[in-house]
């Protein structure tokens, strides 16, 4: 009886113990805090990464890549942090990155204000920070050591240009295109460039822009505020939004208002112009729903393994690296746009492009 007794109480350790141990390979994309033994120390690049949130397909395949590439198999020890949206959370997390002594911290950031005291503190522990993706707005650009990302501001202008060209070939004048911008989370660097580049080009071709709202990068808020903006504005004709999430919920507010999406502006459809070009949203594009989505690629991840072994080897590396990016129109009526002085092509979805694509 007290073998039977002992034999069950050594069971029920054991299965504590393995959920214990299971609980704790499913804490993060990383590991909270790293492993204190020696060969860790010696053979790992310890990484503090501090991501914005999960606010988007974007970001998830932002996240993915990161964090699939910062692993213990490439040299790396990752300490993974989740902010979800909240700046005061990315300083504490940098402030614990700083206390952990890791080598190297990457930063995501929520927006491009206010970041100034917390990475002096990080050059003052003499560690490089690395950003990814939005910027920062710093009084002294060394607090930060390199960035990895997208031209948000190019890829807003490859859009209007598409935009110019196209109504030009059909014929639209104008005075009769009524565009509201669905904006991200304002002060992120994405948001400032895209919105920006319409801004510039509404002046420079003489559009209408109706409105400009945040949408914060998400579905749910998007249709609401599309849906607002379809009772007060009877002329919106495009719907300019700031990534493929805030397109879907435009897509849904467009459909359920009984009014049609397309890209026949004379006769009363509602076009949608989006960035990302994530799954999601190029399969509307393939739809013929969303009529160009501009790549914001979210892959950085090759980028900033590279950039992280050479900083902490005390390399010379650039400033400022961007992603190559293209963009997909629903139709083959523009086949390229000038932006900056060169040639953009538009490519016109197909299924065959649509597979051959990592997300």
């Amino acid at each position: 009886m007290k073998y039977s007794i002992l034999k069950n109480k050594n069971k029920i350790t054991g299965l504590i113990m393995l959920l214990i141990f299971i609980l704790a390979g499913f804490s993060g994309c990383g590991r909270n805090k790293p492993e204190e033994d020696k060969e860790s120390a010696t053979k790992h690049i310890i990484v503090g990464f501090s991501q914005v949130g999960a606010e988007s397909d974007w970001r998830v395949a932002n996240t993915d890549s990161i964090c699939g590439t910062l692993t213990r198999e490439n040299g790396f020890d990752l300490m993974f942090d989740d902010a979800q949206q909240k700046q005061d959370k990315q300083i504490r997390a940098i402030r614990n990155f700083v206390q952990q002594e890791v080598d190297c911290i990457v930063l995501a950031p929520v927006m491009e204000e206010g970041w100034d005291t917390v990475l002096q503190e990080a050059k003052d522990a003499g560690i490089p920070v690395i950003v990814v993706d939005r910027m920062v707005s710093v009084s002294d650009k060394s607090l930060y050591t390199a960035w990895v990302g997208s031209d948000f501001k190019k890829e807003g202008r490859i859009a209007c240009e598409w935009l110019n060209e196209y109504t030009k070939k059909k014929g639209i004048d104008p005075k009769d295109i009524h565009i509201v911008n669905i904006q991200g989370t304002l002060g992120g660097t994405a948001q400032i460039g895209r919105s920006r580049a319409l801004k510039d080009a509404s002046i420079n071709y003489g559009w209408d822009i109706l409105d400009q709202i945040p949408a914060d990068y998400a579905k749910a808020k998007s249709k609401e505020v599309v849906t607002d903006c379809l009772n007060r504005y009877p002329d919106l004709n495009v719907l300019y939004c700031e990534n493929d999430n805030e397109a879907l919920g435009a897509i849904e507010a467009v459909e359920e208002s009984g009014r049609k999406i397309g890209t026949d502006l004379k006769n009363g459809e509602i076009m949608i112009i989006s960035f990302d070009a994530v799954n999601s949203g190029l399969s509307k594009v393939l739809e013929g729903k969303i009529a160009l989505d501009v790549e914001c690629n979210p892959l950085q991840g090759a980028a900033l393994e590279k950039l992280i072994i050479d900083v902490v080897a005390g390399k010379r590396v650039d400033k400022y690296t961007y992603i190559e990016e293209k963009a997909f129109s629903s139709d083959d009526v523009i086949n390229s746009v000038i932006v900056d002085g060169s040639e953009q092509k538009i490519t016109t979805l197909t299924e065959e492009i649509m597979m051959e694509r990592e997300y």
